[in-house]
């Protein structure tokens, strides 16, 4: 068995060196030798990976199963937090926070990670989500920029947006994600590909050279925007040349075989699970660093055990037992599943780290009550991240921070 070998920082093995021998390919684990020379002699990384998990679940969280009595680190658990007991001191709980001006019940969904105000007006205009405003600054560090995902999302369901306002749509299906990730097109598909980024800059190119001349008999206000314009423009271009860049790497491997799509929509923990397991996997193998999914559970009637009405009706309780119940049942389901994908990436290790020290998970929703439509108060948790946590941060639920 042979070992593919590049120099890089000055020496040592390339992060992706394989071992190659019979056919088989097997991607090595991060080792210190390929780490660059001054690294491995401060005995730590030059640069530590961070990422993002934003989770929005769209119909709201029973408050009284989610917030604690108590602020501070000593707060009492309570139904749902019970189920993320593992991870207490990796975790801060928020009440008393929402977006300002960020209102329109259900249609708050789409501000949830742009603060946008007014999403249910006509005139709404949205502005760049977090995810994307990070991947401005992070660059093309990896080969996917972001990874925009939802389960059981309708229509043009999301809450990713451009900085221009334009929402990016979303993938559903874990099995495509996997395709996406792990594996390599023939060469063919590949030059394909290439053609069609280089297709791109030609076409910037031109845009740019018809700006320039436009540039010569305007103001100084609007030759100002034009060189925004500009820049925009070089960027745009620059992230292409990396992305092209990225055709022609391996892509890393992975035992997991390709998953199989959970097609019926009403088995939403069986879907859930399956996308959580292809994230742990993008960001174990660094494909990308900047994740959100949309949960959508408003029309169905999920298959858990004790739940017979679908999600929606069920959040316009009234306050009647047998629809809090149900919708207990739906909601404590959804935190098991939030806890089952933070002890996966506990339990993956990345140098002396595990995955949850390097990445910060946000949960939460956009409704603080679904009964009365309330876009105030919302239960908001962040766990992870190598932030020092401080339990609950209770802010005043009158007026919110």
């Amino acid at each position: 068995m042979s070992r593919k070998v590049e120099n890089e920082g000055g020496g040592g093995l390339s992060r992706r060196a394989l071992l190659r021998g019979a056919g088989v390919s097997l991607a090595l684990p991060l080792l210190d030798a390929m780490l660059p020379r001054t690294a491995r002699a401060a005995g730590k990384p030059s640069s530590v990976p961070r990422r993002m998990v934003a989770i929005q679940t769209n119909m709201g969280i029973l408050p009284q199963n989610f917030f604690p009595e108590t602020p501070g680190k000593d707060y009492m658990p309570t139904p749902y937090l019970d189920a993320l007991k593992d991870f207490r001191g990796r975790m801060t709980f928020f009440s008393g926070v929402s977006h300002p001006d960020v209102d329109g019940a259900h249609e708050a969904e789409k501000a949830f990670l742009t603060a946008a105000p007014h999403p249910g007006g006509s005139g709404f205009k949205s502005t760049i989500s977090l995810d994307q405003y990070a991947a401005e600054r992070l660059g093309a560090t990896t080969r996917f920029p972001t990874f925009t995902l939802a389960i059981n999302a309708e229509g043009t369901q999301g809450m990713a947006y451009t900085r221009s306002g334009v929402k990016i749509p979303t993938e559903h299906s874990p099995a495509a994600l996997y395709q996406r990730m792990f594996v390599q097109g023939s060469a063919d598909e590949i030059e394909e590909r290439i053609a069609d980024l280089r297709a791109g800059r030609s076409l910037l190119d031109f845009v740019g050279e018809d700006s320039r001349q436009l540039g010569k008999g305007i103001g100084p206000t609007d030759r100002d925007r034009m060189d925004q314009y500009f820049t925009a423009v070089r960027d745009l271009e620059r992230q292409l040349e990396k992305a092209e860049a990225w055709e022609h790497k391996p892509k890393p491997k992975v035992s997991v075989p390709q998953p199989v799509d959970v097609e019926d929509p009403r088995k939403l923990l069986e879907r859930s699970h399956l996308l959580f397991e292809m994230i742990r996997l993008a960001l174990e193998t660094d494909s990308t660093r900047l994740i959100t999914v949309f949960i959508n559970t408003a029309s169905i009637v999920p298959a858990i055990p004790g739940v017979t009405q679908e999600t929606h009706s069920l959040t316009h309780h009234g306050n009647r037992p047998e629809a809090l119940d149900q919708l207990k049942h739906i909601e404590s389901a959804q935190f098991r599943v939030l806890a089952d994908f933070l002890t996966g990436l506990t339990e993956t290790k990345e140098e002396s780290d595990t995955l949850l020290d390097r990445t910060m998970v946000l949960y939460g929703t956009c409704m603080g009550s679904a009964n009365s439509h309330s876009n105030t108060n919302l239960p908001v948790l962040l766990a992870g991240g190598g932030f020092r946590h401080a339990g609950h941060l209770a802010f005043d639920k009158a007026r919110n921070y």
